[in-house]
């Protein structure tokens, strides 16, 4: 015959009947919490410092868009709907909502932080957060944050080029927000042709051009080392330019400097341009007409008188040489009709001796015969 346990069954008879009850109570009072009322809504907002482009009541407009939540039963609340409508805010990062003991609705929203705010060259303008996701401008008040000029593109989906340009701002606008200094120092930071950055400080009648987004610790150290240094020496106004962007090096343009570099290399193209005329002239003619010479000397002059260039001072050999080839031949005329009238040369002096491979002793002779 079968022995029974039934000690171990009593047992599991009585675990068995606790979790149904545990069920049926919590089901209960489940059914009794959904039949509540919300009964209050509490928000607070993070990720920011000093400005909220998201305030309470644009949270409450939200979420009352389909009619007042204080009041409603917990049961017709759907919380992950309402958490994915505020979501759709561009400020929201995230959006987290619960009902607490007392039937209040916990809001906690992470508001998107703006890094740097771009002007296109449309004249367009635009935030940009730590994520490189472009915001709207707030009709509230404006962020302090650097400003960003002459971007390229004002479309929706950028290409690879301007998406990698943005990444660049995001990057330079953190380090700049993270110091006291160049916040108070930067004026803005325009943008080349080239993808490059140039800062325009507050302090100081002055461009500092600092190249790409690389290595942006050891530019601006090697800019502060000279702001220390250098202005203490020279004054604050000395420079128009300060180049940041080669290693180990800060390259400083004095003012009036550049324009002299422009106007040499300007000068450097026209007389080019006058040379290659007069290459021209003489390729299709013997030599240069006198008015064409006339015009061409008169051409460089007022381009020197005017330009004033420095790399043009260089004294040219070629002018020595013809010098001296003129000399030579003029000494050989001398030679030739002395000897050519019976007349003895007159010997030089030592200093003036000079051996001259033009000159030939052959052809006074011939001279000579043909006199007797």
């Amino acid at each position: 015959m079968r022995k029974y346990n039934w000690k171990k069954i009593l047992v599991r008879a009585f675990w068995l009947l606790a979790g149904i009850g545990m069920i049926v109570l919590l089901g209960a009072a489940m059914q009794k919490k959904d039949q509540k009322q919300c009964a209050d809504v509490k928000i607070e907002i993070t990720g920011v410092e000093k400005h909220l482009f998201i305030d309470e009541k644009d949270v409450m407009d939200i979420l009352n868009a389909a009619g007042p939540v204080t009041g409603k039963q917990l049961s017709i609340l759907n919380v992950r709907a309402m958490e994915t409508v505020v979501e759709r805010n561009p400020w929201v990062r995230n959006a987290e909502m619960f009902f607490d003991n007392n039937q209040v609705l916990q809001v906690k929203i992470e508001e998107r932080q703006p890094v740097a705010r771009v002007f296109t060259l449309e004249g367009s303008s635009f935030y940009l957060d730590s994520s490189s996701l472009r915001l709207p401008l707030s009709d509230k008040l404006s962020a302090r944050v650097p400003t960003f000029t002459g971007f390229p593109s004002d479309n929706e989906k950028l290409a690879k080029p301007d998406s990698a340009l943005l990444n660049n701002i995001v990057k330079l606008g953190q380090y700049i927000l993270a110091d006291s200094f160049w916040m108070a120092q930067v004026s803005q930071i325009a943008i080349t042709p080239l993808s490059n950055f140039e800062l325009v400080p507050v302090i100081g009648d002055h461009i500092v051009v600092l190249g790409n987004a690389e290595g942006l610790d050891k530019k601006f150290k090697r800019l502060y080392t000279f702001y220390q240094k250098a202005w203490l020496q020279n004054g604050i106004n000395t420079y128009e330019k300060l180049d940041v962007q080669y290693d180990k090096q800060v390259v400083a343009v004095k003012k009036g400097t550049a324009k002299s570099m422009v106007d040499s290399a300007r000068s450097l193209a026209i007389m080019k341009s006058l040379l290659e005329q007069a290459r021209t002239d003489m390729t299709d003619s013997s030599g240069l007409s006198e008015m064409t010479k006339t015009n061409l000397l008169k051409s460089v002059k007022d381009t020197v008188r005017k330009t004033k260039p420095v790399l043009l001072v260089v004294k040219s050999p070629v002018k020595q040489s013809k010098k001296t080839n003129s000399s030579v031949v003029k000494n050989n005329k001398t030679n030739i009709q002395t000897l050519s009238k019976g007349k003895k040369p007159k010997p030089k002096a030592r200093k003036q001796i000079t051996k001259k491979p033009v000159v030939k002793v052959s052809q006074p002779k011939a001279v000579m015969e043909k006199n007797k």
